[in-house]
């Protein structure tokens, strides 16, 4: 249905008096909107603070006051404690309210297919429309709420993965070359790199959709995040935590995730017979790959490729594309090719997944 309006919404003027480069400002804290006095994922602490996903380079704690949805809220606890901001709103997608500040601003929260929780923010001003997409994808993922196209007059869209080069594969596909892996060497532990929040989920669900029925071990970094998602309906099947196997080479053939940052250290060594992977959409890149140290890479992003931003933008069909976080001067000109007005907002302080 929303897809449908994207197509039919009716562009309205924009002038001096509601166009969003007179009420949304790049400042020091992050991306302003000055009538709400409210920030959208600041990246210093604040009064107001809208959170687009639970990712720790969006979501901080110690804000006066936080707007996100229940999943994301929940994430945040888990990760800075109960008490991470004073007053804190959860906000259901498609649920409208009115934003504090000196004129009424609306804000609605769509889903973002990021990871679980991740919202698309629409901003409503003076009958203007503003959507900040967040980081966002277009690829089916059972891990999260699908994005939905919302019609706008001005989309902030992210670029991470903004160029032409980046063309993200089936996460089915990628899977079966981790099975294919696991058959032909069956005498290796399997230690594939994943981040704790969405990626390890969303390999978790690939795994068991594709019939893998072996348990799978956890590093210690991934349990509190798995619980969460089981208390929101996800079964990941049998999931056991390393710390909790007595003889370690039992886990020769066996299926283990851990946070990048274990694949080189004390913990990984050890493992038996480990067959490093990496699973992130950077694996395209070979360069990231040997960084990585990855043998088996698993090109699996939580992000838009090139071809799912230029699909999202025509099918949004705003007045104005602005481009933050990634490779924006890249997007900013194939829009503008598009024929729409476009602008990088050089963002900073995002990571790349």
């Amino acid at each position: 249905m929303l897809q449908h309006l994207a197509k039919t919404y009716q562009k309205r003027l924009l002038t001096a008096d509601n166009h969003p480069e007179q009420w949304i400002q790049v400042r020091e804290a992050g991306l302003y909107c000055i009538p709400a006095d409210t920030y959208i994922d600041p990246w210093q602490t604040v009064e107001n603070a809208i959170i687009t996903h639970g990712h720790a380079d969006h979501a901080r704690a110690g804000h006066e006051n936080v707007w996100a949805t229940p999943a994301t809220m929940a994430i945040m606890r888990v990760r800075y404690g109960e008490q991470h901001s004073p007053a804190q709103h959860h906000i259901e997608f498609g649920e409208r309210i009115q934003l504090p500040g000196t004129e009424p601003v609306f804000m609605t929260f769509y889903p973002a297919g990021h990871i679980l929780g991740s919202a698309q923010v629409l901003l409503e001003y003076r009958g203007a429309r503003l959507v900040m997409t967040g980081d966002y994808k277009r690829t089916p993922d059972p891990s999260c709420e699908p994005f939905e196209a919302i019609p706008c007059d001005v989309f902030i869209t992210e670029a991470t993965f903004g160029l032409p080069v980046f063309q993200h594969p089936p996460i089915q596909h990628e899977i079966q070359k981790l099975l294919s892996s696991l058959k032909r060497f069956p005498e290796r532990t399997h230690l594939i790199g994943v981040y704790a929040l969405g990626k390890c989920q969303r390999v978790l669900l690939g795994l068991r959709e594709a019939g893998y029925t072996k348990p799978i071990y956890l590093h210690g970094a991934m349990l509190k995040l798995v619980n969460l998602y089981q208390t929101f309906g996800f079964d990941f099947g049998e999931c056991i935590a390393v710390n909790n196997v007595v003889d370690l080479t039992t886990l020769a053939g066996e299926v283990v995730l851990a946070p990048p940052s274990a694949l080189t250290d004390r913990w990984s060594r050890k493992l038996p017979n480990v067959l490093t992977c990496m699973a992130s959409g950077w694996m395209q890149i070979r360069a990231r790959t040997k960084q990585k140290g990855a043998e088996l890479p698993l090109m699996i992003s939580d992000h838009c490729d090139w071809k799912e931003l230029l699909e999202s933008i025509a099918e949004v069909n705003p007045q104005e594309v602005w481009v933050t976080h990634g490779r924006e001067d890249a997007l900013m000109h194939q829009a503008q090719k598009m024929g729409y007005i476009a602008r990088a907002l050089r963002l900073v302080g995002y990571d790349d997944e």
